[in-house]
Formats: structure tokens, sequence, C-alpha cells
């Protein structure tokens, strides 16, 4: 019988140099959309897609993401006395979850934190989020791919269509056929290929759906550059063994590991919040004036 897919694991040990000096001191991931850490997204995608137990694996100052999903009792109590409910709510939300850590002491790449999951995990399927990349869509992207695995009870990655002249920021797949609407069975993973060798515009974004087999790869799997051990290396090698399909994403992708790319969210998302929106429109019409 095919097992349930119920636990993520959610990388988040990077320096996060890209966002410096705000991450010197401070997770990359508890940077804010509005008024809510990037990773909190990440986590009720998690949530909203089934999943029962996350794993974050972390690294050093990344304490600030341990808090945040404990509980406040100093702060929860003054909510309460009072009277502020609704914040009262928001907080407490974050706390009844099963989430666990585990700490990547060395900087050995996004194989290595996956590797890392491999007790938590054992002999289950399970999925992989990564930080940089919020999605929407009306079925979250992370239950697409675990309606893909109930399907196929084989690993799916998730791609999406970039511009040609973008592939070479991206992990890139070589489809071989497309089997359903929107799933790819994969000849060949490519990373980060010139525009003129790139074998599609399909690139890999930041939802993986693993069976247990993969660690067994990342376990063997040698170092490349930086001495880090390459997730995309370990899925290729899965690939000749057993399928690893691609499912493409239709939804919206919003990248925010660059700092445009995280300005960008924070106004379009500022233009849906309710206590922002309005004010927030106001304002992007003046501004826009003057420029």
């Amino acid at each position: 019988m095919q097992k349930k897919v119920k636990k993520a694991v959610i990388p988040a040990a990077g320096l996060g140099t890209r966002f410096l000096p705000a991450t010197k001191a401070l997770a990359k991931e508890m940077l804010p959309i509005v008024d809510t850490p990037t990773i909190q997204f990440i986590v009720e995608e998690a949530i909203n897609s089934g999943i029962e137990d996350i794993l974050i694996v972390d690294g050093k100052s990344k304490r600030s993401i341990e808090d945040h999903f404990d509980s406040n009792t100093e702060l929860e109590d003054n909510l309460s006395a009072k009277g502020k409910d609704k914040l009262l709510k928001l907080v407490q939300d974050t706390t009844d979850l099963n989430i666990y850590f585990i700490r990547q002491s060395h900087p050995r790449g996004l194989g290595d934190a996956v590797l890392k999951a491999k007790s938590f995990v054992g002999d289950e399927p399970f999925v992989v989020m990564l930080g940089d990349d919020l999605m929407t869509d009306k079925i979250p992207l992370t239950k697409q791919l675990v309606d893909r695995f109930n399907q196929t009870g084989q690993s799916t990655l998730a791609v999406t269509e970039v511009p040609h002249e973008d592939t070479s920021k991206y992990g890139v797949i070589d489809p071989d056929k497309e089997v359903s609407d929107g799933l790819y069975e994969v000849r060949n993973f490519v990373e980060k290929p010139r525009p003129q060798d790139a074998p599609s515009d399909l690139a890999i974004i930041g939802r993986y759906l693993f069976t247990p087999t993969i660690f067994d790869e990342l376990e063997n799997t040698e170092p490349g550059k930086g001495n880090e051990i390459q997730l995309t290396d370990a899925i290729e090698t899965l690939n000749h063994k057993e399928h690893v399909y691609a499912h493409k994403f239709n939804g919206k992708r919003y990248d925010i590991g660059s700092k445009i790319g995280f300005l960008e969210t924070n106004i379009e998302f500022g233009l849906k919040h309710p206590d922002t929106k309005d004010e927030l429109r106001s304002y992007i019409k003046k501004i826009a004036k003057t420029l």
C-alpha cells in the first residue's frame, strides 16, 4: 500500500548574504512580507496541503525562527489582558504545529541539508520546500505535487516556464514526453545552462516531492564546488533508477530570494492586505506622478 505524504522538510540554513546587513543577526526567513515572516507562508502552504509534520533545517543565527514558532507567554498574556483577541489568535496560530528543528552545522549545500532529514523522514515520501519562492494558486503547489504522487508513486518536482534568456539562473529539465497535462517524464536535469544550450524553458522551482530513495543518492553524491552536495546531482542519478517526474506550475511564483523580487512581493501583497491596501494604492499613485 502506497504511503501517505505527511512530512515536509524546509531548508533554512543559508547565510542570506544577498540581504546583508539585515541578515547579519536576523534569519533571512524572518524578513516579513508586509507583517508575516516569509517562512510562515511556507509552513502555511505545507499545512494547507495536508502535511502533518515539518522539519526545519536551520543553522547558526537562526534562533529567531525557532522563537517565532514557540509560545510567548508574556506576549500572549498581555494581548489577552488588553482584549486584543485578533492579535492573540495570530500569535497562537504559529505555535500549535508539529514543527521540529535540526541544525546544519556546516554550509555543505542543499543536498546536505535534505540529507539531515533522513532519520526524520524514515521510509516515507516527503516534500522539500525552499523559502526563496512563494507560490499562490487555487490549489497550493505542494498539494499539487502530493496529488501527482498519489497518481504515480514517484518523485516529482515543480517546474515553471521562464523567459529563455533566464535559463542560466535555474536548473532546467530536458523533457522526454508529456505523460498527461502538465506532467513530464524527464530525460535529464541540466544545471544553469546557457540559453543557447538550454533543452527547454521549464525551470525547477523550490518545491520537490521525493521518495526516500533520494537519501541513498545523496549519501553517494560527491561534493562539488565549494565542497557542497548538490541536490540536482542526486536527482539526476535517481532519475536513472526510477522515474522523476516534473509537474508544471501555472500559478503565480514570487521570487523573494532577490532584493527586487522581495520588494515587488511586498508591494503586491501590500495591495491585497486589508490594513494597507488603500493607503498603499494612494501612495503609489502619488509617487508615480513624481517619477
